[in-house]
């Protein structure tokens, strides 16, 4: 079996990198299950683990920060009530502030938006994703809500934006899985009524696209 990095499949890195992946998979089939202390570690452990992975491979410090962030506001989403969601707001904010940084210091500059086409068309997509975004939230959102989900709104457009300053493909394809993932999972808590047969695929579908979204930035960085 060909592994991502030195060694064979017990390397630390390898090692690692299953174990991380292991536990993607234990969440996802307990999507829908109350929330419990072993499902709550397998959701934190799936990022936990690329973090620890970034720092054994010495990857960026700012990345590592990036993962750890995002695997604390894991641990706040896997449980309930608005002190938990916002809780993971948070944290997700600051992983996106990190990543924004360690993709500008990666990339070319911002004028690489203008330079190539397909780039230019990208960003104006992720643009218009995230005033449709923020246009429907802001309608079905409470006061408390509305400047930290409009903060946020930005800072994932921000993150994605700069990620397209890069060169790395899985840098951008990261980024743009971890805007639709943000996006769904807007949609799924706030937009699609609690009944609705779609919240099951489409909780699903969230942290599949989160995961493959962390996993393409860690390599993204790891392998290039």
């Amino acid at each position: 079996m060909t592994m991502p990095f030195a060694g064979d499949i017990d390397a630390n890195a390898n090692a690692t990198l299953i174990f991380s992946l292991v536990a993607a998979v234990i969440y996802a089939f307990t999507l829908g299950m109350p929330p419990t202390l072993a499902r709550s570690a397998a959701k934190t452990l799936a990022v936990a683990m690329l973090a620890v992975l970034a720092a054994l491979q010495g990857g960026p410090p700012l990345l590592v920060a990036a993962l750890a962030f995002s695997a604390v506001g894991d641990a706040f989403l896997s449980r309930d009530g608005e002190k938990a969601f916002l809780g993971g707001l948070a944290s997700f904010l600051v992983a996106h502030i990190v990543y924004i940084a360690i993709f500008l210091r990666s990339g070319g500059g911002l004028e690489l938006l203008g330079a190539e086409s397909w780039r230019g068309a990208i960003a104006l997509a992720m643009a218009v994703f995230a005033a449709v975004l923020l246009t429907a939230l802001w309608r079905r959102t409470g006061p408390g809500l509305r400047l930290p989900i409009a903060v946020y709104v930005a800072a994932i457009l921000a993150m994605g934006m700069s990620a397209l300053t890069t060169s790395n493909l899985s840098l951008i394809g990261g980024a743009i899985l971890f805007m639709t993932s943000d996006g769904l999972l807007a949609t799924d808590k706030f937009l699609v009524a609690a009944i609705s047969p779609h919240r099951v695929w489409m909780r699903f579908a969230v942290w599949a696209l989160y995961y493959a979204a962390q996993l393409a930035i860690t390599l993204g960085f790891l392998l290039s």
